[in-house]
C-alpha cells in the first residue's frame, strides 16, 4: 500500500489502516523505518491533537480494570478513545501475553474506542520502543484521547512523561511501601494521583492513603506548569465508578489552564527536543550493531584483554573509525 494512500486512510480513521500502519512503525527493518518516517511526515501537515494521558502504577493496582471503565466513561460522553498498553516481554523468549485486549473486554468492543497492545521488546521506560509514533498515529486518526499504559512503576518506568500531556499516577490503598525506592522522584513528575479500589473494606485504607499522598505532594516544590492545587490526589473506584468523573473534571481543568497559559505547546515542544535527542543516540547506538562493528569491537576488546592498548584508546579508535564517518 502507497504511503500516501495508507496516510489518507488514517486521516479518514480508518481502524484496519491505523493497526497496519502501527505494526510499520514497530518493525525494525530498514525499509520499514524510512515509510514510517515518510508516513508521519504526511500525517504531521494535518496538525491534529489530541490529550494524552500517561499512566503508570504499580502491578495489580488494577491499570487494566481503571483504564476500561475511565475509557467506556469518556466514550459515553461522544470521545474517541485509544489506549495504547505496553506488555512486558519475556527476557528468554523475547515473547508476550498481549492480553490487555482480553482483561477490557467491553472496551475492546465500544466502537468509539481502539485498543491496541504491544510488547515492550526489553526496551527501559516502561513503554515499546515505538509508543511515541503510534500516539502520533492515534492523533491523526481523530482520537479524542489517548491513554499510555506502562508495562509498571519505577525509576525507569518515567519515559512514558516525556509523551504525555498528563501524568497520572495510580496507587492502591495502603500500597505506599512498594514506591519508598522512587517514591519522591515519580510523584515529582505525576499531576494527579489516583488512589484505586476506594470502595467496600478498603475505603477506608484509601481514604488514609489519600490523606497521606495529598499532604506529602504539599510539601514538594511548586512546579511552575501547576494551578494552585496541582498536583494533587484523589480517590476513585474502577469497580463501581466512583471518583471517575470528578477526575475527568479535574484532568480538563489542568488541560484548559496549561493551554491558556502557554504550557501545553511548550511542554510538546520541549517533549520533541527530547525524542531529537534519543532518536540521535539510538540511531549511533545502532552503528555498533553492524558485522563490521561488531568484529573491530571483538579485536579491540581481545586487544584490551591482553594489555596490548589501554580501554580508553580502543573507545577512541572504535568511536572515530564507526562512529565518526
Amino acid at each position: 500500500m502507497q504511503i500516501q494512500d495508507l496516510g489518507d486512510k488514517i486521516l479518514n480513521g480508518d481502524r484496519r489502516a491505523l493497526a497496519r500502519a502501527i505494526t510499520l512503525v514497530e518493525s525494525r527493518r530498514a525499509d520499514h523505518r524510512a515509510e514510517a518516517a515518510a508516513l508521519l511526515d504526511h500525517l504531521r501537515m494535518a496538525g491534529r491533537q489530541a490529550v494524552r494521558i500517561g499512566l503508570s502504577g504499580t502491578p495489580g493496582v488494577g491499570k487494566s480494570t481503571f483504564i476500561e471503565a475511565f475509557g467506556m466513561m469518556l466514550t459515553a460522553q461522544g470521545l474517541r478513545v485509544a489506549v495504547l498498553a505496553v506488555d512486558p516481554s519475556s527476557a528468554r523468549s523475547g515473547g508476550s501475553i498481549l492480553g490487555d485486549k482480553t482483561r477490557m473486554e467491553r472496551l475492546s468492543r465500544d466502537p468509539m474506542a481502539f485498543i491496541r497492545p504491544s510488547p515492550s521488546q526489553s526496551h527501559l521506560g516502561g513503554v515499546a520502543r515505538r509508543t511515541r509514533e503510534a500516539v502520533e498515529l492515534c492523533e491523526a486518526a481523530g482520537f479524542d484521547v489517548i491513554l499510555i499504559e506502562t508495562v509498571g512503576v519505577g525509576q525507569s518506568e518515567t519515559v512514558v512523561a516525556e509523551m504525555s500531556d498528563l501524568f497520572i499516577l495510580l496507587l492502591a490503598p495502603a500500597g505506599g511501601d512498594e514506591l519508598q525506592g522512587v517514591k519522591r522522584g515519580i510523584m515529582e513528575m505525576a499531576d494527579i494521583i489516583l488512589v484505586n479500589k476506594a470502595d467496600g473494606d478498603l475505603k477506608p485504607a484509601a481514604t488514609r492513603t489519600c490523606s497521606d499522598y495529598a499532604g506529602a505532594l504539599r510539601l514538594l516544590r511548586k512546579r511552575p506548569q501547576d494551578p494552585e492545587g496541582f498536583p494533587k490526589a484523589m480517590m476513585v473506584s474502577a469497580q463501581t465508578e466512583a471518583g471517575l468523573t470528578e477526575a475527568w473534571v479535574e484532568m480538563q481543568a489542568l488541560i484548559r489552564w496549561r493551554r491558556e497559559n502557554g504550557f501545553w505547546d511548550r511542554r510538546r515542544a520541549d517533549q520533541a527536543l527530547y525524542w531529537f535527542d534519543q532518536e540521535v543516540r539510538q540511531a549511533l547506538l545502532a552503528r555498533l550493531e553492524t558485522a563490521a562493528a561488531k568484529s573491530a569491537m571483538a579485536d579491540l576488546s581481545a586487544r584490551v584483554a591482553a594489555g596490548d592498548i589501554s580501554p580508553a584508546v580502543a573507545a577512541e579508535e572504535m568511536l572515530r573509525d564507526h562512529l565518526g564517518k
